[in-house]
């Protein structure tokens, strides 16, 4: 089972791509600028992973 499913038709649009990618990663600065390094981590990481399957190995065509 993957977390995010790339072929989904959800994410053919590239803009709910991006947000899926950008949201977390922003929220990670806020956790980070609160000094909350655990849940700044943890939304890094979930978004590295969005950035990886939506944006890197998104399927062309």
């Amino acid at each position: 089972m993957k977390l995010l499913d790339p072929s989904h038709p959800f994410f053919r649009p590239a803009w709910r791509r991006w947000a899926t990618v950008l949201f977390p990663a922003a929220w990670a600065g806020v956790e980070f600028s609160r000094a909350e390094p655990l849940w700044g981590a943890v939304f890094a990481a979930a978004a590295a992973y969005a950035w990886y399957m939506l944006i890197l190995t998104f399927p062309k065509g």
